[in-house]
């Protein structure tokens, strides 16, 4: 008899988290196990690249309600989430002034301890043998699911997002595992919740390397060159992710613009989407970069942009175990990344990638350092051709977990 695995996360929209996720579900051996797909919202670019063995449970309309603005759930007539989550926002205004915090990523956390003890059960589809809480908040899984095992999912670098310990040690103590996707991950998490580290075990993003390069070829080359043109002397840098202040884009104006002013002709291409645009719009005005850091927007498949790019570059503030670069990497690109926290734990310095500078100074002089070196570039280029980048054999981990005699 096959055993039961439920997944469950917000959506599919394009992400670190969420390609990973399809990393893993695209690895499972389907002969031996059973998967539910739980999304709060059908939604997403990658809603298409589900399994077709994944069963895709139905939209529960209350779950959807979620995260969408607080004047359409009212309009919608989901009154008792909607006060909810006005309560919400006064919770969260008293947290705002008692702690200041960094980035305001504690309020879907105030959301979900508020919201989930009035949505329906998710006991109605049977009891499972593992359940995953794939992204936080990890408070739906952990109160609405029956299954035997449960395991919860850390993906960003704890030191440098806000967290109620308070409000999330419960949670996350109800958890019989808590997967991390790095060491460097781990170890943020611990500094905040140190008497969870028994619990923690390391399953990295499941990337599949077939599937990029596959992806990659998608697009003729002739469109992206619309967009992305080749110009001699030219050196073109592509960055992809959310428009958020993690990922450190509004400071790519001013970065890109110490780079031409040093001599070193480049133009910075970003796709994405998010919150922060129009602030990476108003500061390339002020830096005067319009013709030189280029928003080609979201795109539902970025790879062939990547793979025609001269050099990728992750400029986050923080990260905790970065998707693209990996993807990046798997295409033969010469990647930069900041010294963000986790970034020794990805990248090996001049092997397979270049770590900069977190300032924008010593940013823009590490890029046109890599820029300028051919040899390195060069290396870079063949030692990624050279290695595998992919890491399916990695679901091993998460078997393991349902395996009976695991206490």
């Amino acid at each position: 008899m096959k055993k039961r695995i439920l997944i469950a996360i917000h959506y599919l929209e394009l992400g670190g988290a969420e390609i990973s996720l399809i990393g893993l579900l695209q690895s499972i051996d389907y002969s031996k196990y059973e998967v539910d797909l739980f999304l709060w919202s059908h939604r997403g670019e990658l809603m298409e690249f589900i399994p077709k063995e994944v069963h895709l449970l139905p939209e529960i309309p209350e779950y959807a309600q979620i995260e969408r603005p607080l004047k359409d759930v009212v309009k919608s007539g989901f009154l008792r989430i909607a006060w909810r989550r006005f309560l919400t926002k006064i919770r969260f205004g008293r947290y705002k002034k008692s702690c200041h915090p960094i980035d305001g990523s504690a309020v879907l956390g105030y959301v979900a301890d508020s919201v989930t003890p009035i949505l329906p059960s998710l006991e109605q589809f049977g009891e499972y043998d593992l359940a995953i809480s794939f992204l936080t908040p990890h408070n739906i899984v952990a109160e609405k699911v029956s299954a035997k095992k449960k395991v919860a999912w850390i993906h960003t670098d704890y030191s440098k997002i806000d967290v109620n310990a308070d409000l999330e040690l419960p949670v996350w103590s109800s958890y019989d595992y808590i997967a991390s996707i790095s060491d460097a991950v781990t170890d943020s998490f611990v500094k905040v919740f140190t008497q969870l580290r028994d619990r923690i075990i390391r399953i990295d993003n499941i990337l599949s390397a077939e599937f990029v390069r596959k992806r990659s070829e998608l697009i003729p080359t002739e469109e992206i060159e619309k967009e992305m043109p080749q110009r001699e002397g030219m050196t073109n840098l592509l960055s992809v992710g959310r428009f958020c202040a993690a990922k450190n884009y509004d400071n790519v104006p001013d970065i890109c613009r110490r780079i031409i002013e040093m001599g070193c002709p480049v133009t910075w291409y970003l796709i994405g989407y998010g919150g922060d645009e129009e602030l990476i719009r108003r500061k390339i005005a002020e830096a005067g970069m319009e013709k030189n850091v280029i928003i080609l927007g979201k795109k539902s498949n970025p790879y062939p942009y990547i793979k025609a790019c001269d050099i990728y570059v992750q400029p986050s503030r923080y990260e905790g175990n970065s998707v693209t670069v990996r993807e990046a990497q798997m295409l033969c690109k010469p990647v930069i990344v900041t010294d963000y926290p986790t970034a020794k734990d990805q990248v090996k310095d001049g092997i397979d990638g270049v770590i900069v500078p977190m300032g924008n100074h010593g940013c823009a002089e590490g890029i046109i350092e890599t820029v300028n070196n051919m040899a390195l570039r060069d290396h870079l280029i063949e030692y990624t051709r050279a290695s595998d980048f992919g890491n399916v054999q990695e679901i091993q981990n998460l078997y393991y977990l349902i395996e009976d005699d695991i206490v």
